[in-house]
């Protein structure tokens, strides 16, 4: 099995009205649901759309400076992630299509590197 991330930045949401948004949360938590039964979820979240509530750290000087905000300005930044365990690319990529169907808006799928000592990163 290999973990995969599922993620979407905030700006790919795109504007709609509340009705809208409101529709949208009993289908992505229809998805949910599927991906717990079937026991591929590992978590699964949305941020804080409010970008300057971040905070960054950074020791690339040798010494910890932890500051409030983002760490880079940028246009784009995450919006929401999901985190799945499943056999394959093509099984992570139904899960990543049934909630970019879900939510309304486009979502990644990445495949986690493999550790070192061959484990996965879950530990349930």
């Amino acid at each position: 099995m290999a973990e995969y991330l599922i993620h979407f930045n905030q700006q790919w949401v795109g504007d709609h009205p509340a009705e809208w948004f409101r529709s949208r949360g009993p289908l992505a938590m229809a998805v949910v649901t599927e991906m717990e039964a079937q026991g591929v979820m590992v978590y699964t979240g949305g941020l804080v759309e409010e970008i300057e509530t971040a905070a960054s750290a950074d020791a690339t000087s040798g010494e910890l400076l932890i500051t409030d905000g983002p760490y880079a300005e940028t246009e784009e930044f995450l919006g929401g992630l999901a985190i799945i365990e499943v056999p394959d690319d093509e099984t992570a990529r139904y899960w990543a299509g049934r909630i970019a169907e879900a939510c309304g808006w486009p979502q990644e799928v990445r495949r986690f590197k493999s550790r070192p000592d061959g484990a996965t990163g879950v530990r349930r």
